[in-house]
């Protein structure tokens, strides 16, 4: 079985985003997509109280960790989420995309010790993008990515990161 296990316990995340300060780095290719989930981000930091994030584009999800972790060594922010789309074509260019943004992302992170929300989107194809980044009441990546920044910003305002 794969996935979340249900349990009967809950473990409920701090999502108070009053006052926590978010860029977004969003990748222009696959822009259709993009926007969506940036239009997610968007009503997923509102939701929490945050204010809206400072936006800057990227041509694409390659590019995506490199601003990442130029806003989070700058330090006028206190979560970066990358929010891009990546769909599978005919050739390897996908792998080489999908996981240098990922691994990318990850290094920023970890390098600055500023969360850094990997909102990609990695998928087969156009329909399963779209499925990932619906409006409001559908999933959305971007919207998960808010929330995953906010909680991220309250557990290392906890641990004194």
């Amino acid at each position: 079985m794969a996935g979340d296990v249900a349990s009967d316990r809950r473990v409920e995340p701090d999502l108070d985003g009053r006052g926590v300060r978010v860029a977004v780095v969003a990748g222009r290719f696959n822009d259709g997509i993009t926007f969506r989930l940036l239009d997610g981000v968007t009503r997923g930091l509102e939701a929490l109280g945050a204010p809206a994030p400072v936006v800057e584009w990227v041509p694409g999800a390659f590019e995506i960790p490199l601003a990442a972790k130029a806003f989070a060594e700058a330090g006028g922010v206190d979560a970066v989420i990358g929010v891009g789309c990546v769909i599978r074509g005919a050739t390897t260019h996908y792998e080489a995309v999908a996981g240098e943004c990922a691994a990318g992302i990850l290094r920023a992170g970890l390098a600055t010790g500023v969360p850094i929300v990997f909102g990609v989107l990695t998928t087969e194809t156009l329909d399963q993008a779209l499925e990932r980044s619906e409006g409001p009441g559908g999933h959305n990546v971007g919207e998960e990515g808010a929330r995953t920044a906010v909680e991220m910003v309250r557990l290392l305002a906890r641990i004194g990161a």
